[in-house]
């Protein structure tokens, strides 16, 4: 055993140090070492479990099978480490973060006999003291200062993180003054100011508008200085923008406190005042949004603004990421850091919520980074009357932030001082990491749910403790007056002064008549008008340069010379060049890529991500190629002029819910970027059916709103079962109302190309929904001529062009890629009294084209609506509800059906011929057949 004498000799802080890079990161010490190391670990696992460690007689076995005996002082120096290691890993569970509830308790503790040391060693002087940032010392004092750090007010989860480099970081800073803050009189002063603006406002509301819903921020009242100070040391950090995005929960104290909303604003509402815009119906003011420019303590000044959020409560945070990432990418595209998103949870829904991992997982991806979010939760303990231990499983409600590995701070929302410091350590650990942190603020409930509510029912024994227990700014004052920081009165005189303030704006409030709403990011959104329905149907110049779309399509037709790409990838590229130069046959992908590029070349922004976007679902779209051997990413679409606007693709995770709402958060914030998701298969859409609801369809409504969010839907029946032929169109088509949204299922590529640039030629913007086509893409009919594009216009009816107009009889009325299939059969068989009649926009219905086609066909005695969906399906009912003249027509459609289509190709192909034959021959109804024919 020579050869490991040098156990003898060394001195043990080196092996402390050593042995404490062991524990954080195997990988990064000397194999022998390690192999050392995991032998003394496995050999105290082993004592540890009969709870003898003499039986190991101080040797260890080392992973070769060699034995080394180790000198006692070493090996009690390593069991100290381990303790230290112990309260790094698990003190967050031994801590007093709860300000009215007991702790669970939690085994092993950190008991000395846990980690083979006794009472007999707490005088005894220890190296490994150096770790922790105290030199050598005693057990005593190295336990002293472990519970000072790991397990009061603030309790820290972070060893599962895999950076040697952040866990260092951390430690350095939970290291300094135990992990305590250490402020001065002003600073304490200052931070009493705050907490009592946030309780007495609670308070003044309470007494002026009793028993009125406002989900009041008491109990957790110490959100305010945390978000105050982050505030402040973001904007000397070099932070110019927040987006903030939260729910109800100290919603309005915020608005007031912090973003500086007017509190005569919130009484105007609260008086429930009608509006001062006619088109606009307005949202529950603790639903509402706004912009504000802050001016700091230090004279800096920072954009602050908090998103709109309906009652569905984490919906906010990925259109939070999607305004963040926007700002990012038009202001500070070198230093994303500049903006700075904080997400304000609850803990039931941060638990409870899909949409929260789904967000989390955007984090450091490509297309949906934002630099690291500040994810706060405000814990109330308690979701409406669900006890948390029926709201999860996991330990935890932020539990979540461990999938990415980010830090976790559990604080006692009592302590304020504690929150204040936990607060900053989120700050800088974002600022320099640029990755996600979570801060957990345990505080309560004052109320119920609402103001309204009766929490006893459910939680006798909590509210009985809540009712006792003193708010966090009287708990403050009382720690600040025996220190003799402030003097008797000096909070009454706060409150007293704060009160005067809002009983000044309350009688302001009460000399207007209306309420008017502040437009949210209202710079964007300068120079756009707000438009009703009539006004969505005028013309729009949507032509494009011959010249100019010539020299597009020579960029992205030619392949950057000495890169390799796949035969199938070079072969595609000189079809779409053959295609505009010589064919003059322009297929789907063409239209659209096109589509792009005379917008980037106009100077606008394109974005577009869903999943496998890059090459499309059905492999059409192509716009990023990959060098073969190297996989490098060719964007031809980038390569067009100097000046052009930047084109982004991305293909996304697989979520619809977290990507639609950053997509649309991103057109929110940039309004001159073409903003697209596309689904894989239309019917995808629906897992995200919440945004589609509340923000798509309503936000303008709602919030006073605009956004050009547009989704591409796949859509077509092409005998690939329920889940692939149908986006649903009868779904959308219900959400429309008034001059909310467009809805289209266009049947060309220039139609495609035209509608597309509509979007970002008008000075307004509406969403966009698009049924797009999967057979069309490589249709033989279903291409465009570069005429049709350059000096073209998007047509929301398209006549049949062929059709003599005296022999027509039957006006068969259809959308999107039925026309194709309609148009095949009255070809093969010749039907000249018959004119198909594509429906190119069902949003706003253009009924006035729509009669005027009727009219032009004096000898027709049969209007048909042809449709590929089941009648319960589609765009029947939605012309039922918008075409004053429907009674006039005969429907040819499927049955009524629950699913969208039937799983056998054989079926689907039946019922499909069964509709176009009654299109047709009227005798042919499928819907007037016995039951019985046709259960299938």
């Amino acid at each position: 055993m020579d050869k490991y004498s040098f156990l003898n000799t060394a001195h043990t802080s080196f092996f402390a140090e050593l042995y404490d890079k062991y524990l954080k990161n195997p990988d990064s010490v000397e194999p022998s070492w390690r192999a050392f190391f995991q032998g003394f670990d496995f050999g105290m696992e082993s004592s540890l479990d009969e709870l003898d460690l003499s039986s190991q007689n101080g040797m260890v076995t080392i992973a070769n099978g060699d034995q080394v005996e180790m000198p006692q002082s070493l090996q009690k120096e390593f069991q100290v480490i381990r303790l230290i290691d112990g309260y790094r890993s698990r003190g967050h569970l031994f801590t007093k973060t709860n300000p009215v509830r007991d702790r669970r308790k939690y085994t092993p503790t950190l008991d000395l006999e846990n980690f083979g040391l006794s009472e007999a060693d707490l005088d005894t002087v220890f190296n490994a003291g150096e770790i922790i940032g105290i030199g050598s010392n005693n057990l005593r004092e190295i336990i002293r200062h472990l519970q000072s750090i790991y397990c009061d007010a603030i309790g820290v989860e972070y060893m599962y993180i895999r950076s040697p480099e952040r866990i260092a970081w951390i430690q350095n800073w939970l290291n300094v003054n135990d992990n305590h803050p250490n402020y001065n009189a002003d600073r304490k002063k200052y931070i009493l100011k705050k907490l009592n603006q946030a309780v007495s406002f609670e308070t003044f509301l309470h007494t002026k508008y009793v028993g009125q819903k406002r989900f009041s921020l008491e109990g957790n009242e110490s959100l305010i200085p945390a978000l105050d100070v982050m505030v402040e040391r973001a904007a000397e950090m070099g932070v110019e923008q927040f987006v903030m995005g939260m729910a109800h929960r100290g919603r309005l104290n915020v608005l007031t406190n912090i973003f500086g909303k007017a509190a005569k604003d919130i009484f105007s509402e609260f008086d429930g005042k009608d509006y001062e815009q006619e088109i606009f119906d307005g949202d529950v003011k603790y639903h509402l949004g706004w912009t504000s420019e802050r001016k700091t303590n230090n004279g800096n000044k920072i954009k602050m603004n908090i998103a709109p959020n309906p009652s569905h409560l984490e919906t906010v945070g990925a259109v939070v990421e999607g305004i963040t990432r926007a700002k990012q990418d038009a202001h500070f595209p070198e230093d994303f850091s500049k903006v700075l998103p904080i997400v304000v949870h609850g803990d039931a829904a941060i638990a409870g919520q899909g949409l929260v991992y789904e967000v989390v997982q955007m984090a450091n991806l490509d297309g949906y980074k934002t630099n690291g979010t500040i994810h706060l939760v405000v814990n109330n303990q308690i979701g409406f009357t669900t006890n948390y231990l029926d709201a999860r499983t996991s330990t935890y409600c932020t539990d979540v932030g461990k999938v990415t590995l980010s830090p976790v701070l559990h604080v006692n929302a009592d302590d304020v001082e504690a929150v204040v410091h936990a607060s900053l350590f989120a700050l800088e650990y974002r600022m320099r990491f640029n990755r996600d942190v979570f801060l957990d603020l345990l505080g309560y409930r004052k109320y119920g749910h609402n103001e309204g509510d009766e929490p006893r029912f459910t939680q006798p024994k909590l509210y009985k403790a809540i009712a006792k227990h003193k708010n966090p700014r009287d708990i403050y004052a009382e720690q600040l007056l025996s220190a003799g920081v402030i003097e008797e009165g000096y909070v009454k005189h706060l409150e007293e002064e704060y009160k005067a303030s809002l009983e000044e704006e309350l009688e302001d409030s009460r000399k207007e008549d209306k309420t008017e709403i502040t437009p949210f990011m209202a710079d964007e959104w300068s120079g756009f008008e707000n438009v009703r329905e009539w006004e969505m149907m005028d013309p729009v110049d949507t032509t494009f340069d011959k010249k100019k779309l010539t020299a597009i399509a020579k960029v992205i037709t030619e392949l950057p010379k000495g890169k390799k790409f796949l035969r199938k990838v070079e072969k595609l590229v000189g079809d779409r060049k053959k295609m505009f130069f010589e064919t003059d046959k322009l297929d789907w992908a063409m239209g659209e890529l096109l589509a792009y590029g005379s917008l980037l070349e106009e100077g606008f922004g394109v974005r577009m991500s869903g999943q496998d976007v890059e090459r499309g679902t059905f492999s059409h779209r192509h716009a990023v190629m990959k060098v073969e051997e190297s996989e490098e990413e060719i964007l031809l679409l980038n390569r067009i002029s100097d000046k052009q606007g930047r084109f982004q693709i991305y293909n996304s995770l697989l979520s619809e819910y977290a990507v639609v709402g950053f997509d649309y958060g991103y057109a929110m914030a940039s309004p001159n970027t073409l903003t697209i998701w596309e689904a894989q298969f239309g019917d995808f859409s629906n897992g995200a059916q919440i945004m589609i609801d509340q923000y798509i369809s309503a936000a303008e409504d709602k919030w006073k709103l605009q956004n050009g969010l547009v989704m591409l839907l796949p859509h077509g029946y092409e005998g690939q079962g329920a889940e692939h032929s149908s986006a649903r169109m009868e779904r959308y088509l219900q959400l429309c109302a008034r001059d909310n949204m467009y809805v289209a299922d266009v049947s060309t590529p220039a139609q495609m190309f035209h509608i597309l640039r509509r979007q970002l030629k008008v000075n307004f913007r509406k969403p966009l929904i698009i049924f797009t086509p999967k057979s069309l893409l490589r249709h033989p009919k279903a291409v465009s001529t570069v005429d049709e594009l350059a000096s073209g216009k998007f047509q929301e009816v398209i006549d049949d062009s062929s059709a003599d107009i005296k022999k027509v009889k039957s006006v068969v009325f259809c959308t999107g890629k039925f026309y194709y299939d309609l148009l095949a059969v009255k070809e093969e068989q010749k039907r000249d009294d018959v004119a198909l009649v594509r429906v190119e926009q069902l949003f706003p219905l253009p009924s006035d084209q729509m009669n005027k086609v009727i009219e032009k066909y004096t000898n027709a005695d049969d209007l048909v609506w042809a449709q590929e969906e089941p009648r319960n399906m589609g765009a029947w009912s939605h012309l039922m509800m918008h075409y004053k003249d429907v009674n006039r027509f005969r429907v040819a459609s499927r049955r009524f059906y629950a699913s969208p289509a039937a799983g056998s190709a054989v079926r689907s192909k039946r019922r499909h011929q069964q509709v176009i034959d009654y299109v047709f021959d009227k005798t042919k109804d499928n819907m007037t057949r016995p039951k019985s024919s046709d259960t299938q």
